[in-house]
């Protein structure tokens, strides 16, 4: 007999019309029943057209009627008209894709000092490597530092339309809050403020044709991740941790908020997974498999580990991310193997 959750997981093979996530990832789905090879399903889309209204259903009663033991489907889906202006599902009705951005990806932790930046440069350079076009933005407000590590710190051009144009250092495009203001000064904004920011890096930026943007989040689930949620539809996040259980508890917080505003875990990334000394002896200073762990208790992807090298650090710190200046020895290895991952994930 079929189960509320069985028939959950038969829908995520069905694409909201244009996206590349699915309709239960963006909580479309709001009714489930099943009764002796009987299943009704209902929907709500707070946008959307008649169009795209037919084909969700017309999906939905394919992936349906092919489940074992179904012999009667039926499939509501209820929408209300989008305003002027595009079509989009749930709390992306007045989202459109960003264009020419193929998808958007955001890199989070639940804490700060797992070296969520560190993995989000070097991922980003991998990726241009591996033949993505790469965009990063750094949606860190109050601590930005990902200009220091890409080692650039210009003012963007204005396009002829005037938006902005994003430095690029490594064959990766940029956008942050550092290249806008002057040396230390702090920024002490309140959300709205962020907010308004955030929109205007992803709306009023001149991105150009892009595979991939990997969008740096502050460590958390404020108001920079939240404004962001209801600015792009992102296709997916990362979360990076270390292998402490101290790191782990706030993780799993940071894949709770994902989780509320129906983002899909793409990922755990384990940083700072260990340490070898000069004499080659591994050292496990936060503890070991922590990262592997979670993403098995959480049922989500496991994207690689990343030990603790000082070339790793030594690349932030000088503006040349360590899979740049090096990307076959180990510490660039073992990004290359996580953007790997990433990539056959989101883009093969």
């Amino acid at each position: 007999m079929l189960s509320e959750q069985d028939i959950k997981d038969a829908l995520t093979a069905v694409k909201y019309p244009g996206f590349s996530r699915d309709i239960v990832s963006f909580g479309l789905v709001k009714q489930i029943a099943a009764n002796e090879g009987a299943v009704s399903v209902s929907m709500q889309l707070t946008a959307g057209s008649a169009e795209i209204a037919a084909q969700i259903k017309a999906e939905s009663e394919r992936v349906l009627k092919a489940l074992p033991g179904v012999n009667l489907v039926h499939v509501e889906v209820k929408y209300q008209a989008a305003p002027s202006g595009g079509a989009g599902p749930g709390h992306l009705a007045n989202q459109n894709r960003v264009p020419g951005i193929r998808h958007i990806v955001a890199v989070a932790s639940g804490k700060g000092g797992v070296g969520k930046s560190t993995v989000s440069v070097n991922l980003a350079c991998a990726l241009q490597q591996l033949g993505a076009q790469v965009g990063l933005l750094d949606c860190d407000i109050y601590g930005p530092s990902i200009p220091l590590m890409m080692g650039i710190n210009e003012r963007p051009t204005l396009s002829p339309d005037e938006k902005m144009v994003p430095p690029a250092n490594f064959g990766v495009r940029l956008m942050s809050i550092g290249f806008l203001i002057d040396g230390d000064q702090p920024v002490i904004w309140r959300g709205p403020m962020i907010m308004k920011t955030i929109q205007q890096f992803v709306g009023s930026v001149e991105w150009g044709q892009l595979d991939v943007l990997l969008v740096d989040l502050p460590p958390g689930t404020g108001d920079a991740q939240l404004s962001l949620c209801q600015t792009v539809p992102l296709d997916g996040g990362v979360i990076v941790t270390t292998p402490q259980e101290a790191s782990l508890g706030v993780v799993r917080k940071g894949i709770a908020m994902f989780q509320k505003v129906n983002v899909p875990i793409l990922g755990i990334v384990e940083n700072m997974s260990y340490y070898t000394s000069p004499a080659g002896e591994r050292v496990e200073i936060f503890g070991h498999g922590g990262g592997r762990a979670e993403a098995e208790r959480q049922k989500v992807p496991f994207l690689g580990e990343v030990p603790i090298f000082v070339e790793i650090r030594e690349g932030g710190d000088r503006g040349l991310p360590v899979v740049v200046s090096a990307p076959t020895q180990p510490p660039g290895a073992a990004f290359r193997n996580i953007a790997q991952a990433l990539h056959n994930l989101i883009l093969s």
